[in-house]
C-alpha cells in the first residue's frame, strides 16, 4: 500500500473506491459531492461526518488548482481526519461519460411500463442516473 500523500492545512486525501479497484487517490483543496437530497462542499479540516451520495458530478479542485470532474453513482462518503473517503457503485471521468448512452437510458427509462413500487424504483433509479450522466457530460464539454 503506498504512503499517504503529506497533508497540510491547504489540501486534504482524497480516495474514491469502486468495487473493481480505487479509482482516485490524490490531494485536493476542495471537493463537491452530491448527495442523495443536496450537494456538500468539503474543505481541508473539515469536521467528520457520513453522508449517503446521491446520482450526479464530483467536482475536484486539486492541489495545484487544476479542475477535475467526475460522474457519481451513489455511494457513501466519509471525512475524518483530513481524509475524504468516497465509496462508490461507478466513478467515471467527466470528459469519459457517454452521452448518448445515458440519452439512450433516459428514454428507456420513460418508455419503461412501471405497474408495481419495485419497477417504479428502477426506472426512477435509471431517470436520475441518466440525467446525472448527461449533466456531467454536458458539463465537461465546457
Amino acid at each position: 500500500m503506498a504512503d499517504k500523500p503529506t497533508l497540510n492545512k491547504s489540501a486534504m486525501h482524497l480516495v474514491v473506491v469502486t468495487p473493481e479497484a480505487t479509482a482516485l487517490d490524490t490531494l485536493a483543496k476542495f471537493v463537491a459531492l452530491p448527495l442523495f437530497d443536496g450537494e456538500i462542499g468539503i474543505a481541508p479540516l473539515h469536521s467528520p461526518m457520513i453522508g449517503r451520495l446521491g446520482y450526479g458530478e464530483m467536482r475536484i479542485t486539486g492541489e495545484d488548482g487544476a479542475r477535475k470532474t467526475f460522474y457519481i453513482d451513489g455511494g457513501f462518503v466519509q471525512v475524518a481526519d483530513n481524509v475524504v473517503s468516497v465509496l462508490t457503485n461507478r466513478a467515471i471521468a467527466g470528459d469519459k461519460v457517454d452521452a448518448a448512452a445515458a440519452a439512450q437510458q433516459v428514454a428507456d427509462a420513460k418508455a419503461m411500463h412501471a405497474n408495481s413500487d419495485e419497477l417504479f424504483a428502477i426506472r426512477d433509479r435509471q431517470l436520475a442516473q441518466g440525467r446525472a450522466q448527461l449533466l456531467v457530460a454536458e458539463r465537461a464539454k465546457q
